[in-house]
């Protein structure tokens, strides 16, 4: 049995250093089952409860999440399909043509290490749910360490299966999300209309008062920050920057016949990122007003409390539909640096690594820092490619210049890269700015530093031929 596995593992193409052929394109169908499976999600039952646990106001979560979230689907719409269905190519194979072979090694690492950290949250938010009929002592919103030696044997169960499932490929994760997703979001909402009268919600005209003055009060939990409108808007917009803005979504969308497809990540955005974070929200709200502000922090508990044993199912299942395709990323991103091992061979190690780091439930509990951090490591790069695909041509600049010249490193991406980071620190420091604000003006300065050196960077490489 083990054989035809390993068998059936070894015929898996996913087309890593060539474009994909056009008979192997998927219909927009495709990407929209694949982006409701994967953002009404394991984040979707962590994401929402933070912002009622930092105290988020009715009123400035609904605007900021429909403001937010719109400019995420644009993101993805206008700035990475585009690229990814002209290319054709992943994300790392443009970067070994843009930055060279060994500032893409970082580059890649890098990319695959942070994809580790979010795929390992996912799995830990699963394993709240599979520990319930166990009994297990579920982590609280202060605790970093492992819980407990069960905690670590169920995180390692989980994390096998949804290895498994990301080992086989693209075509096995979106059908994956395309089965799970209709009936988690069904869950979602059911759940918590079931429990709104255990918070004084009787009627539709009961709810708008309540949820004020019970749910989203604007008042954080004890040791958490204060969160605004715009802490809202800009989460919501720069949560996955890492793969709109940033461009990991390439290895994605080049599937896709049309950019349009890009327009399908607002079935994640406004199915996960804003019906499921409201839902979770509010079944946190509920295990707080009955827990007197208990700083447990476990939603396989919590969902189950509202829906039984399907809603523990539910958080289950959540966690694997976002691990999966976080997996297969990180394992492409590895793979481009050892191109001659199978892809399949690079996940499995990527997944054990994931699943060491989902031991941790701190992933969990600084899921909104770690998310924002994450996206802006990854958004300088994002900017570099945007930049040297539309803009280059136009300043008479060669596109793919690592290619081109033969070099290894391209200086120019790669200071962009670090003196990017570096100014938003200077930002954070000097001027006050939360991670949750920093993408924005980074990739401006990302963008107006990469022409700036490139063009440097590339007069100086022609004056010395």
């Amino acid at each position: 049995m083990l054989g035809k596995f390993k068998k059936r593992l070894n015929t898996v193409v996913e087309f890593e250093q060539v474009p994909v052929p056009e008979k192997n394109q998927k219909s927009w169908w495709s990407f929209l089952g694949m982006y409701a499976g994967e953002h009404t999600a394991g984040t979707e039952f962590v994401i929402g409860p933070l912002f009622v646990a930092h105290g988020v106001a009715a009123m400035d979560l609904i605007i900021g999440l429909v403001v937010g979230n719109l400019l995420a689907v644009l993101s993805w719409a206008f700035i990475c399909a585009p690229i990814a269905v002209k290319e054709r190519i992943t994300l790392y194979y443009k970067m070994q043509k843009i930055c060279g072979s060994r500032l893409t090694t970082i580059y890649n690492l890098v990319n695959a290490l942070m994809f580790c950290f979010l795929a390992g949250s996912m799995i830990a938010v699963s394993a709240t749910a599979v520990g319930i009929p166990f009994n297990l002592p579920m982590p609280t919103l202060e605790d970093w360490l492992p819980t407990s030696f069960m905690w670590v044997v169920i995180v390692v169960v989980i994390g096998m299966i949804t290895t498994v499932i990301a080992m086989l490929g693209y075509n096995q994760v979106s059908r994956f999300a395309n089965i799970a997703a209709p009936w988690m979001i069904l869950i979602f909402i059911s759940a918590a209309i079931a429990v709104l009268p255990e918070v004084g919600v009787n009627s539709a005209s009961d709810f708008w008062g309540v949820a004020q003055e019970r749910i989203w009060t604007g008042i954080p939990l004890e040791g958490q920050s204060k969160f605004t409108v715009w802490h809202v808007i800009f989460f919501a917009w720069f949560c996955n920057m890492a793969m709109h803005i940033g461009m990991a979504d390439m290895s994605i969308l080049r599937y896709a016949r049309s950019w349009k497809a890009g327009f399908t990540s607002a079935a994640g955005m406004y199915v996960g990122h804003y019906i499921a974070w409201l839902a979770s929200g509010i079944l946190y709200a509920v295990f707080l007003y009955k827990s007197q502000n208990s700083l447990e922090f476990a939603p396989g508990p919590v969902a189950f409390y509202a829906a039984g044993v399907a809603g523990a199912i539910c958080v289950m299942v959540a966690g694997w539909t976002t691990a999966n395709p976080t997996i297969y990323r990180a394992g492409l991103a590895v793979q481009s640096i050892l191109p001659h091992f199978k892809t399949w061979k690079i996940t499995f190690i990527v997944g054990a690594v994931t699943t060491l780091a989902a031991c941790f439930p701190a992933l969990v509990m600084k899921l909104l820092e770690f998310v924002a951090l994450y996206g802006l490591i990854l958004m300088p790069m994002g900017a570099v490619i945007f930049i040297d695909f539309h803009l280059f041509p136009k300043f008479n600049l060669k596109e793919d210049y690592a290619k081109l010249s033969g070099i290894r490193f391209n200086w120019a991406a790669g200071l962009t890269w670090v003196l990017t980071l570096i100014c938003c620190w200077l930002m954070s420091k000097f001027l006050g700015l939360e991670i949750f604000f920093l993408g924005l003006p980074g990739w401006f300065i990302a963008a107006i530093l990469y022409v700036l050196l490139g063009k440097y960077y590339q007069s100086q490489k022609i004056a010395t031929v």
